[in-house]
């Protein structure tokens, strides 16, 4: 990687003081006196009249099975998620006309009582249209056919949608947030999505919903591809995604992903959803520095669906880097989409997938709705879920001050900066966090920049940071604290991101994630040298003349190097500072009944009263705070002072499998088709001209496991799994392994085994791969390289 050179042009900024904040002019919130009220002011949320930061998960409820919710609404927040959206996609549920089912996966009520068992708020998206790369948008086909304006106030349509909202009232009324019901779950609802000329129609859902006894304090609208809305009656939510399987199969990155790369305050991204309309979006995106409500997203990507044509290859630091740097860019509201992947259903007349059959520009797979999600749709904990968790946790402690703070950005009229770093300020005249983000996906990677050094006007304090300069590495992203108090320490500058706090009998103790690359450099205010233990003092500065009261700045280094000994101690406080590695495997939630935090390298999810963790195959440690009082865990030496370390022994739950052998590499035929005239994928006649290839499932392999995957290493064009003649999985190969959930079928697979059919890649067919991963051959390719089944059987800590 090549570096910059240095730029003269210092990076500088100046903070002022924030504007006040005011009522948020919407007419939505809970009235004044209820209970742990929900309002929007003009910067933020509040939650009983504090500052509120809701980080948003998208989970479909109907595209999992219902056994499995507890345990992936309980992973979600261990994830830091704190709100779970879902979708109502009408032709799931009245696929048949007069027919509406809430049977089974279709159960709204049962899953928005089992989030609120989670510690999850709920937020529905209620259509009536929806999209997520459903048919017909998520219309049932009688619906699509009828005679009618759909998605206008066309009164034959409006009776329709009242029908609707009256069906899914009848199952949920009492547990959405309104009058008298203070404690409810659901908190916010959408109506529609990516409606862009019709605000009147936006104002009368809300009144249809509303009239059939859905109330919230919060009423959304998708806010993106420059959308007219209805004057102060929802607020705009925004979507920022780093690829786009809905691009042509000649785009490399899209031209769009840059802008989600770097502060500002753009809200509005043009593409999102620009295939489905009836023109070309003209027109720049609207800047929201001026908008009077918080800046809230719902589709920030939490990876990327793949369509036939186009097979985008996200990366789990291009999900970190785009979500922290929105937070750099003033968001109020984190929400992601999908933050857990999902399974299309097979409806009783047809498959319910977005495809070119049904006038559709895009392919998509018949079942998989994975979307390469922080936790898939077999359940699967991603790198990215990680990462995110560890932002999350940062929210769940700071994100109230963060939210109070407006954004600052290089080159505006409050400061100047070069145009070598990205980089931005939340803060006010005391305190604030400096953003950095050095990150592109890696088809248009960042370089190295060296020579980077910071200084912030933050009133009558200047912060330098760090004080020397370091060189910024290609694909760093970070927050780091201007002038934060941390218990006992007033005021703490210092290029390492805060993860979490936790209250000890000794006093608090603040974890940090460390910045690849960049010292660990402790700038501390109003405590003597000789009160701070763990360090070596470096310096200490005289507190500047116009900021009288700061006190002495002693600047510090840590003794230990990153990691569970890299303790600095000022009375009763600790700080921990470890590498990037280790800060991915903080988890905090409740173990018997006590706050804890678990450094844990592996999957796993808090259930309410202990930390229920996936072995590896061989031995490992797993340290927690406090230490455990019972278990049955040994314990052994550890690192540090304040950290309990205890072995898990290993559990080898995989098995190989007879690697599946195709006797011919069969090309699927190439057609185009829908409404841009882009490849379409192989149909149900195609396949079923292919010989299938069986894989052998020892029947034990179920026993006592919440799932069982069956992973898959190969290359090719799409494989289709079948237990018996059901078709239960399928991918468009992008570079990904295959993995599919073989533990609902088990009585189908034990009767008439599992199948496997597939179509070879083919190099002339046109289709859009990731040159990282795209074959080379100038043949047909189709091969499994590796096949195995593993048992997923968590255990509790303690």
């Amino acid at each position: 990687m090549s570096h910059l050179p240095a730029q003269p042009t210092v990076r500088h900024l100046r903070v002022p003081a924030a504007p006040p904040v005011q009522p948020a002019p919407l007419e939505m919130g809970d009235p004044a006196g209820t209970p742990d009220a929900v309002r929007l002011t003009s910067r933020y949320l509040e939650r009983d009249g504090r500052p509120w930061f809701p980080v948003m998960g998208e989970y479909h409820f109907s595209r999992d099975r219902p056994e499995r919710w507890e345990a992936e609404l309980r992973t979600m927040r261990s994830g830091g998620v704190t709100v779970v959206a879902t979708y109502l996609l009408w032709i799931v549920h009245e696929e048949v006309r007069g027919h509406v089912r809430w049977d089974g996966a279709r159960d709204l009520r049962r899953f928005v009582l089992t989030a609120a068992r989670a510690g999850l708020d709920v937020v529905l998206r209620i259509g009536p249209w929806a999209h997520g790369e459903t048919r017909n948008g998520g219309f049932p086909d009688w619906l699509q056919a009828l005679p009618v304006a759909h998605r206008t106030n066309d009164p034959a349509y409006v009776d329709l949608a009242r029908g609707w909202y009256a069906a899914i009232g009848d199952q949920v009324r009492d547990l959405t947030r309104g009058p008298g019901r203070p404690d409810a779950p659901v908190i916010g609802i959408q109506v529609d999505n990516e409606l862009y000329d019709q605000p009147d129609h936006l104002a009368t859902l809300r009144d249809l919903a509303e009239d059939a006894g859905l109330r919230a304090p919060l009423w959304l609208a998708t806010g993106w591809g420059g959308a007219r809305l209805p004057e102060n009656r929802v607020l705009p939510v925004y979507a920022g995604y780093s690829d786009g399987f809905w691009e042509e199969s000649t785009t490399g990155w899209p031209a769009f992903g840059a802008l989600h790369y770097t502060f500002s305050t753009v809200r509005d991204d043009l593409t999102v959803g620009a295939d489905l309309r009836d023109g070309p979006v003209t027109g720049e995106a609207a800047d929201g520095a001026d908008d009077p409500w918080p800046f809230a997203t719902c589709e920030l990507g939490g990876g990327m669906q793949v369509a036939y044509h186009r097979r985008p290859h996200v990366d789990a630091d291009d999900v970190a880097a785009l979500a922290l740097t929105k937070l750099g860019s003033g968001s109020a509201w984190q929400g992601y989409y999908l933050y857990h992947g999902a399974t299309q259903v097979l409806g009783e007349l047809s498959t319910t997938q977005e495809s070119h059959a049904t006038g559709y520009p895009n392919d998509l797979p018949v079942r998989d709705y994975d979307f390469w999600a922080p936790v898939g749709a077999a359940g699967q904990q991603r790198p990215h879920y990680h990462r995110l968790r560890r932002q999350h946790l940062f929210l769940a402690e700071f994100g109230p001050d963060l939210a109070a703070y407006p954004v600052v950005l290089p080159g505006g009229l409050e400061g100047s900066g070069a145009g070598d770093v990205r980089w931005s300020v939340r803060g006010d005249v005391e305190r604030g966090y400096l953003f950095v983000n050095n990150h592109q996906p890696a088809l248009a990677p960042l370089p190295d920049v060296a020579d980077v050094r910071f200084d912030v006007d933050l009133g009558p304090h200047r912060v330098t940071v760090p004080t020397a300069p370091c060189t910024l590495r290609s694909g760093v992203s970070a927050a780091w604290p201007l002038r934060q108090r941390f218990g006992a320490v007033p005021a703490l500058t210092v290029p390492a991101q805060p993860i979490t706090r936790l209250d000890t009998a000794d006093g608090p103790v603040f974890l940090f994630a460390t910045t690849d690359g960049v010292d660990v450099e402790l700038q501390i205010e109003g405590v003597d040298p000789a009160d701070i233990g763990g360090v070596e003092v470096l310096r200490t500065q005289a507190p500047a003349p116009e900021a009288p009261g700061a006190g002495v700045r002693v600047v510090a280094a840590p003794t230990a190097a990153p990691g569970l000994a890299a303790e600095v101690v000022v009375g009763d406080t600790t700080l921990v500072f470890l590498p990037p590695t280790l800060a991915d495997t903080v988890w905090q939630g409740m173990i018997d009944g006590r706050e804890s935090v678990v450094l844990w390298d592996g999957s796993g999810y808090f259930d309410g009263e202990a930390f229920r963790l996936v072995p590896h195959a061989e031995d490992r440690t797993v340290d927690v705070l406090p230490a455990l009082t019972a278990g049955r865990y040994a314990r052994v030496p550890g690192e540090g002072s304040r950290f309990a370390r205890y072995t898990v022994p290993g559990e080898d739950t995989s098995r190989p499998v007879a690697v599946p052998r195709f006797d011919a590499a069969a090309v699927a035929p190439v057609r185009t088709d829908g409404s841009a005239g882009r490849l379409s994928a192989a149909d149900d006649a195609d396949f079923a001209a292919l010989v299938p290839v069986q894989v052998p499932v020892p029947d034990d392999v179920f026993d006592g496991a919440e799932r069982v995957l069956l992973s898959l290493d190969w290359t090719g064009d799409v494989m289709r799994v079948h237990a018996g003649d059901r078709l239960i999985a399928d991918q468009f190969w992008s570079g990904r392994r295959f993995d599919v959930d073989l533990a609902p079928y088990r009585a189908e697979i034990r009767a008439h085994g599992l199948w496997l059919r597939a179509f070879a890649w083919s190099p002339s067919s046109g289709v859009y791969v990731d040159p990282r991963v795209r074959p080379t051959s100038d043949e047909p390719l189709l091969e499994v390289r590796t096949a195995s089944l593993t048992a997923i059987r968590p255990r509790p800590l303690p």
